[in-house]
């Protein structure tokens, strides 16, 4: 069968940390392409997997970091992964995963940026990513640039919180009078995660999306 190879020229817009192109040859329903996501020097950057790999593990995606680069997971604290000097694996488990609609913490310790390529299709369809109270990293599951709510379909309630980060945390809040996001929107990026603080339950984040 042939496929559909497509850098979303048009139709998914990339900027800030991270950048994703493909080329035509338009033929089935399958999107295929790749997204490199830049860590600067010495630095943190809270990224995220934006295409579905046949294996969305560390050892698989991330596969040749600096050594020492660290990969930090939270669910309610950090799992902190290594890449180890000596043996060029991850440690504890290089099965850790980082699938689209998750994130995470990747610690680049070089003197200069680091970047990821991520390889995999385009999800389409019916797309779901639970959400849970408290604090989590999610990130969108389809690879577009906008904002959380108005592009990406994040639905908050009165209160809710998003945490972007760059160096340095910028919040987002869902003013429970106004209903709208202050000090604005949050703009995210194709390949960037960010941290959600729900306070009324979890919910699921549903995106209906497809390449024409």
């Amino acid at each position: 069968m042939r496929t559909k190879t497509l850098l979303l020229a048009a139709a998914l817009t990339a900027a800030g940390i991270a950048s994703i192109q493909a080329q035509s040859n338009v033929y089935s329903i399958n999107v295929v392409g790749y997204a490199n996501v830049t860590i600067p020097a010495n630095a943190f950057g809270l990224i995220a997997n934006p295409l579905n790999n046949t294996n969305n593990t560390i050892g698989n995606l991330i596969a040749n970091p600096s050594p020492g680069t660290k990969f930090y997971k939270y669910n309610g604290g950090y799992t902190v992964y290594t890449f180890d000097a000596d043996d060029l694996v991850w440690t504890p488990d290089a099965n850790a995963t980082l699938a689209p609609g998750e994130g995470g913490f990747v610690r680049n310790f070089g003197g200069t940026p680091m970047t990821l390529t991520f390889v995999g299709e385009v999800l389409q369809g019916n797309l779901t990513n639970n959400v849970p109270n408290g604090y989590s990293i999610r990130s969108s599951k389809v690879p577009q640039t906008g904002g959380v709510t108005s592009l990406l379909n994040y639905q908050p309630a009165p209160g809710d919180k998003v945490y972007k980060y760059a160096g340095g945390y910028t919040v987002h809040t869902f003013d429970a009078d106004d209903l709208v996001w202050t000090p604005s929107e949050p703009v995210i990026n194709v390949g960037e995660s960010f941290f959600s603080l729900r306070f009324s339950g979890g919910t699921d984040w549903v995106r209906t999306f497809s390449v024409q």
